[in-house]
């Protein structure tokens, strides 16, 4: 049995959740797959920013529940998801927190995308970006 431990963020391990305030664009095989304007953004200690996208901005059609998972004592238990049309670049590209753990629970119904399996996650500019 693998260790299921809960570990609160804290000085030593920082993570933050907030609203992306651009728009974000989620593409494979020239195919949007997620394209949102409630992107959050969780920065997690020194890994790179990930995008977590509302499931109502992505295309389920395109996705294919899996029966791999991972556990994170920070995040919780992730599920994942293939993007079908990606073919085996697409194999559990996507990642899910569905009962997050009180420090992330503002993630729980949105998804994250591994970005060497897919083409692009693109940050839009904010319609306001430059605007006085």
């Amino acid at each position: 049995m693998s260790d299921k431990s809960i570990r609160i963020p804290g000085p030593d391990h920082p993570i933050t959740v907030e609203h992306n305030p651009c728009g974000v664009v989620v593409t494979l095989g020239g195919r949007t797959i997620a394209d949102s304007r409630d992107a959050l953004t969780l920065r997690e200690a020194s890994y790179p920013p990930v995008q977590y996208i509302p499931r109502k901005d992505v295309d389920m059609s395109l996705l294919q529940r899996t029966d791999h998972s991972t556990h994170c004592p920070y995040k919780g238990d992730a599920a994942y998801y293939s993007i079908i049309p990606g073919g085996e670049r697409g194999e559990n590209a996507v990642w899910t927190y569905e009962t997050p753990h009180a420090a992330v629970s503002n993630i729980k119904d949105h998804l994250a995308f591994y970005p060497d399996r897919v083409d692009s996650i693109e940050e839009m500019a904010s319609p306001e970006a430059g605007s006085f």
